[in-house]
Formats: structure tokens, sequence, C-alpha cells
């Protein structure tokens, strides 16, 4: 009996000879199509497999993508990212949170930094560690970091219900997790970046459900079809996005129909309902202020809520982003990272100036590794 092997799950999706066909049929519908056609990709993860893939060059001339908002890490404002270092900072204090915030550069400094200079920061892999490390460390008050769109927050809606049930006290949780719909309307209220559908997140839709994106179509007149993230997903979408154009149709259709529903996960939304709420509003690292675009803990969990517990450590003041960096134009789809004067000379993944680069999801991080500098 033949063992599965993990490439066999992906090998179809990234088959030359599909991506080559559909390649073929995208450019024949596009010469059908009235004007040239700008795809906001919202998810980090897209422009990278575009990058890496190539599939750009595989486009005609009139088929054009637009980077977005939807890398977590490259969003969140310096002052938030200062809120974790000072965090890190209190003697007793265990900081965890996911992978890339550990590099991403705050006002002064970075966790990983000041991990270097001796505080106690961790990278988990999974939150639900988070319990684990709690019941390691008795003397510890152990806070997580907890960044991400409406993928992760479910783990960590799991987590808080675990410690209260579990009875832990040391563990709390300084809640960033942001909604994707509020910055896609803003972009489009906002007019100047010309968006003409969009290619709707992957893992986002499978909690949220497809139907989130239902307004988009209605108010803008604007196709958004939910794609998988390897070539062959992202190349399909596209040609589903220009068959509608070209068809005068603006609806939600979901390429990505071997994980998403319309629905959703409705037990992880409940999850998410019972632990947390929608904030008043959120910074959002280079685009600003943008009303109901995040969460925070629900009242009833004031005594495990970090923001409260250490609000004397935590300064609340707007921070700006580097002079240099134009990473809040590549966020709004105003900009690509070559447009950036210090894209790959002083601003490297080693040596980020910006978020979108530090980033494993972020559009000048892809650029660096898969085109290189120009």
């Amino acid at each position: 009996m033949r063992t599965l092997r993990l490439k066999d799950l992906y090998d179809r999706f990234r088959d030359p000879a599909t991506i080559r066909g559909l390649a073929a049929l995208i450019a024949e519908d596009a010469k059908k199509l009235e004007a040239p056609l700008n795809i906001m990709e919202v998810c980090g993860g897209h422009t990278h497999t575009i990058m890496k893939y190539g599939l750009k060059q595989l486009l005609p001339e009139n088929v054009n993508f637009v980077h977005g908002p939807g890398c977590p890490v490259c969003i969140m404002p310096k002052e938030r990212i200062d809120h974790a270092i000072a965090l890190a900072n209190i003697e007793g204090v265990i900081l965890c949170t996911l992978g890339d915030m550990i590099r991403v550069p705050g006002s002064k400094s970075s966790l990983a930094k000041e991990r270097a200079k001796g505080c106690d920061v961790r990278s988990l892999y999974s939150p639900m560690d988070l319990t684990e490390i709690a019941k390691n460390n008795p003397d510890k008050k152990v806070v997580y970091f907890a960044i991400g769109f409406e993928t992760t927050t479910p783990m960590t809606a799991a987590v808080i219900k675990k410690r209260v049930e579990s009875g832990l006290k040391n563990l709390y949780f300084h809640i960033n997790h942001v909604l994707v719909p509020p910055p896609m309307h803003t972009l489009m209220a906002d007019g100047r970046a010309k968006i003409d559908a969009f290619i709707g997140p992957a893992h986002v839709s499978v909690i949220t459900g497809s139907k989130i994106y239902e307004p988009f179509c209605e108010r803008y007149g604007t196709p958004v079809v939910v794609s998988g993230f390897e070539p062959v997903d992202v190349m399909h979408s596209i040609a589903m996005i220009v068959r509608q154009k070209i068809e005068g149709r603006a609806e939600v259709e979901v390429e990505y129909s071997r994980s998403v529903s319309r629905e959703g996960n409705v037990a992880a939304q409940r999850m998410i309902k019972e632990t947390m709420q929608v904030r008043d509003s959120f910074r959002w690292r280079g685009i600003g202020d943008i009303p109901k675009s995040a969460l925070r803990l629900r009242d009833e969990y004031a005594d495990l809520d970090a923001e409260k517990l250490f609000a004397e450590y935590l300064d609340n003041e707007p921070i700006d982003d580097h002079k240099l960096c134009i990473c809040g134009d590549i966020l709004k789809g105003l900009a690509k990272p070559y447009d950036c004067k210090v894209f790959g000379k002083a601003c490297t993944p080693d040596t980020p100036l910006g978020s979108c680069m530090v980033s494993s999801e972020g559009a000048c991080n892809a650029y660096y590794r898969f085109k290189g500098v120009e």
C-alpha cells in the first residue's frame, strides 16, 4: 500500500499544464474587457503565491494586481508593538506571541532586541501552548500578545475559555485581533486606489464564511472571489473574476469550495462572540483609525485583560512610521514595493524599516524574496 505524502495533496494545485491552460483562458477572455482590470488580493498569503510562482508574468497587460492590507503583522501600529515591549520588560512577565511579531520594529526597539537583552519573550507555534507555559511558571505572569485576523481569533477564544475552566490565575491577554471587511470598506470609500475586484482571503473565510463579502457586491458592484493559496487556485480565481466582469456580474463566488462555505465555522464564530466584542475603533499602521475594525475582550473578562491590568505601563499615543517608509501606501493599494526609495537598500528582511518587509506575509518581503532588487 502506497504511503500518502504531503506532496500528493498539493501537486495538482501546482500543475504547470493546468496553470498554462488557465493563463490561456484568462488571456482570451481579457480581450473582451472594456478597461484594465485591477484586482486586489486582500491576503498577504496570496501576494506571496503571486510573487513566488510568477503569476503576474502569465497574465495579459490589462489584468493587474493591487496589494491589500491583509497581513496582520504589517498593519500593527508602532504604539501597539511598544505595548508588547513594555509588557515584556515588566518584572516577572513572560511575553508570548506568534512568530513574525517578534521582529517587527516598534518606535525604538523590537521584541527580538528585548529578548536579546534578557526579557522572556517566547514565539508560539500554537496559542494552545499558553496554558502549559502558565502551569509550568506559576510564579510568573504569562501575557499573550494576540494578533491576527479572523483566522487566528478562534484559537485565542479557545485559550480564554480554557484558562477560565482550568482556574489558571497567571495567564492574561492583550488582544489585537482585527477584522477583514472594515479596511476593505475604508479603501473602497477612499477611492484613491483603483480596485475593480477582490480576491478574498482563504483561511479567514473558512471561519467567517463567504457571506461577509456580499455587501461589497451590493454596495460597490465589485466582484469577490474567495481563493485558495495554491497557484492553480489563484489563477482559477482570476479567471472567475474576468468572466464576471465581461458578463457584467458582481457576485461573491467561492473558488476555495473545498474549505469555505457561505456560513463558515459557526461554532468558532459563537466562541469568538462569547469572549470578545468589537472595539469602537482601531488604528491600522499606515492607514489610520478604522471604526469597528478590531476586537477586545468582553467586559466580563476584565480580570484577564492585560490592557487594563497593566495600563500604567502602556502609552497609547499614536506613533507614525519612519518618514522614508511607504508601507502605508502599499497597504492601501497606492504603491508597490519598488516605489520605495529604501526598498532592498536600507530596508531588507534583516534590517527592516517597515512592517511590510519583516513579515512573512508582507508585500515588500515577497518582492525581495522572489523578485529581487531592481
